[in-house]
């Protein structure tokens, strides 16, 4: 069977929308091809919206859910246009999180799938984590079905976006969990001395390293807690800022880089990792890919950019396709969840 999927990703970084065009196939085994994929940057004042989404009344927050939709479903029929694709499948949108909060049972993503359905008339998937979630799994991490079903050859995928999450095999099964926010903190950090983000880390590489800060960081509960596990913006605002707040921006940057690179290079030790694929845009920071690489002796393998940047666009729409055939899209030994499952809603 074949299926030409579209996968939308916005990630907590907000650095814009990734689309991505991918044709599945299953013969043996799944295979995949992206045939066409870009990251269109939001305006200003969809940034500022969707940045202080968490604060939103309940009415200005569905309005919010809404409108997101309609402008998600806007992008895909501008991207369909434009590359005059044919014979498209599904859209499979992630949305865009405003809370995760598994351990109350809820998340939530915005963007209604419904809205994106009216504006592009194409079968859309949506709402991908709040089914594990109700069945007491994390919702996240999703994309290890991708890294078991398309990236089988590597050891272990590792994600550096807005958080950073790993998966591998152990004891014959794929689990996953996040490790320690990433683009997070460091855009926030950046954005303190005027800049979007700490390209290529050169911001840190010139700050100097606080130790004492350093020693808080890599106490936190959350490193000591075994897997299944995830992270959201609402534990950063607790337990990270406010540990930055009152360092220099420099320093703090230095300082959470050295903190990152710890945190991952422990897993990846601990887990005896042969070789790992970096994606997300932090693959892009070599001042932490350096760090990491002098803590491990993994391989570190950086694939081509369009992998870099799309994987996770790629995965969900892979998530819609497995959707659409009624197969399991969600693993609960890297969930928690009560079993694997099916999840996604369609429009």
């Amino acid at each position: 069977m074949k299926a030409l999927a579209i996968g939308l990703m916005s990630g907590t970084s907000l650095d814009g929308l990734d689309i991505c065009l991918a044709e599945f196939e299953k013969t043996d085994q799944w295979t995949f091809k992206i045939l066409k994929a870009e990251t269109l940057p939001y305006s200003g004042d969809w940034e500022n919206k969707l940045r202080h989404s968490i604060h939103l009344s309940a009415e200005d927050l569905l309005e919010l859910h809404t409108n997101y939709g309609f402008y998600l479903g806007s992008q895909v029929k501008d991207f369909v246009e434009k590359h005059h694709l044919e014979n498209i499948s599904l859209v499979a949108s992630h949305g865009h999180t405003v809370f995760h909060q598994p351990k109350k049972r809820f998340t939530l993503q915005i963007g209604d799938g419904r809205a994106i359905r009216l504006e592009t008339g194409l079968p859309v998937v949506y709402d991908f984590r709040s089914q594990d979630v109700l069945m007491n799994g994390n919702g996240a991490p999703l994309v290890p079905i991708g890294d078991e079903l398309l990236f089988s050859e590597y050891s272990a995928c590792l994600n550096l976006g807005g958080f950073s999450n790993i998966s591998l095999q152990s004891n014959g099964r794929r689990i996953a969990f996040d490790i320690v926010p990433v683009n997070i903190v460091l855009n926030t950090l950046a954005q303190k001395l005027h800049k979007g983000f700490d390209e290529n880390g050169d911001l840190a590489r010139i700050g100097n390293i606080d130790e004492t800060l350093l020693q808080c960081l890599n106490s936190l509960d959350f490193y000591k807690k075994k897997h299944p596990k995830s992270l959201g913006i609402e534990w950063c605002n607790e337990h990270i800022f406010p540990l930055l707040q009152d360092t220099d921006p420099l320093d703090a940057l230095a300082t959470f880089t050295e903190h990152i690179a710890t945190q991952i290079s422990n897993v990846m030790n601990e887990n005896e990792i042969k070789d790992i694929l970096f994606t997300g845009g932090g693959a892009y920071n070599t001042f932490l890919t350096e760090k990491i690489r002098t803590k491990t002796s993994s391989e570190l393998i950086i694939p081509e950019k369009e992998i870099i940047d799309f994987k996770e666009a790629l995965i969900f729409a892979f998530m819609g396709v497995l959707k659409m055939n009624n197969e399991v899209n969600v693993l609960a030994s890297a969930t928690g969840s009560k079993t694997d499952h099916c999840s996604g809603v369609i429009a």
